[in-house]
């Protein structure tokens, strides 16, 4: 790549704004001895940042141990503007406001709504329209929307859906049509990554694993979501667990997310018990009634979603390994079965935990998503470090 004097402007521009969000307060002084810029520079940069409205100076900070007049601190403004996330699954529809450091505005949620590709875009935008009722005033307005899709996407395009018809739907362009500002598309799983890093880990290197209607596994390395040559790199849920297993989707046949998923856990767990078991909580409910071939059930899916994970771990060597899934967060014991159904030495040194992010990891990767390219920071983190 060949830098241009405007390109390194904006790696410079990232750089300080990245820095600013990291320690909070810093005078121009600080921010030029960090980021190894003369002052003049910082100068310049700090000045349109400030004029752009994406930092604020909030007072005076201590002399230097030579005296001399005490410096302005700036600090990151996160009212600058707000950022939305809907997260589209194949029977429901959650939609986010947020500021761009992820407080929080409204939530909108859409449940047991099928999805299709002829009702996918209004949906969206009736979940937008409601979210802006809540629309604070700030300096740039919506920034950006992000659209969490639970199959491939790559370029802007979505592929393989499993569970609901919206291959090669042109979602985005019609959504910036009608809202007049940027939409990006990405896989959930991408996202939930996504929004680990940003907001919850301290790693650069991370894998987010969610377990939800398929499995899917979302990578980060080096601060950057690695999504593969087409978009596929984390279908850890079409790797074969069974050959000759059980038919899948997909085409193949004995794939890990036909016997991991919350899905089958749902189904086999109702004829294990005789039970109506459709989500989580009545999973739980059927547990406290019907302990132990209920949990043996459960201790042999974490195992199966161990060996999946395993050979994630094998390809990516990560520094983090992070469970999305709402049978996981109630029943934080199975991540346990998982830690100790890994036992190669070459994983050792790989944590595994549930997400930080409860429920919301879809959402909160969105509101990263298109934080960072509003920002320009490609590498945005608000975690403190």
């Amino acid at each position: 790549m060949i830098s241009t004097k405007y390109t390194i402007r904006e790696h410079n521009e990232a750089r300080i704004l990245q820095e600013i969000i990291t320690q909070k307060q810093i005078s121009r002084a600080d921010l030029a001895s960090r980021i190894g810029l003369n002052k003049a520079s910082v100068s310049a940069i700090t000045k349109q940042l400030l004029d752009d409205g994406l930092i604020t100076e909030i007072g005076i900070g201590d002399a230097s141990q030579s005296g001399g007049r005490k410096p302005i601190l700036l600090t990151f403004e996160p009212h600058c503007g707000v950022v939305i996330a809907v997260d589209l699954g194949a029977n429901y529809a959650e939609g986010l406001l947020s500021y761009p450091d992820g407080e929080v505005i409204a939530v909108v949620e859409r449940k047991r709504q099928p999805v299709t590709r002829d009702n996918a875009c209004d949906l969206i935008l009736t979940i937008v329209h409601e979210l802006k009722h809540k629309l604070p005033h700030t300096r740039h307005g919506i920034v950006g929307l992000t659209v969490a899709i639970h199959g491939l996407v790559h370029e802007q395009r979505i592929g393989f859906a499993p569970y609901y018809d919206l291959t090669e739907l042109p979602l985005a362009q019609e959504l910036e049509e009608q809202l007049g500002y940027p939409v990006i598309l990405q896989n959930e799983a991408n996202l939930a990554a996504l929004g680990e890093y940003t907001f919850a880990s301290a790693s650069d290197n991370l894998i987010s694993i969610s377990v939800h209607s398929g499995v899917g596994a979302g990578v980060v390395v080096n601060g950057q979501l690695d999504t593969g040559a087409h978009g596929q790199i984390g279908e850890i849920g079409h790797t074969i667990l069974y050959p000759g297993g059980t038919p899948c989707p997909c085409g193949n046949h004995g794939c890990l997310e036909q016997y991991a998923s919350n899905t089958v856990i749902y189904r086999e767990a109702a004829a294990l018990t005789g039970r109506e078991i459709t989500n989580s909580d009545q999973l739980v409910a059927a547990l406290e009634a019907q302990n132990e071939p209920l949990a043996a059930l459960l201790k042999e899916k974490a195992r199966l979603l161990a060996i999946g994970i395993n050979n994630l771990v094998m390809l990516q060597d990560p520094e983090l390994v992070v469970i999305n899934s709402s049978v996981y967060r109630k029943l934080p014991w199975l991540v346990d079965e998982v830690r100790a159904s890994i036992n190669s030495r070459f994983a050792h040194q790989v944590k595994i935990r549930n997400t930080r992010l409860a429920d919301q990891a879809v959402l909160v990767g969105g509101i990263a998503s298109t934080a960072r390219q509003f920002l320009k920071v490609s590498d945005l983190q608000f975690e403190n470090r």
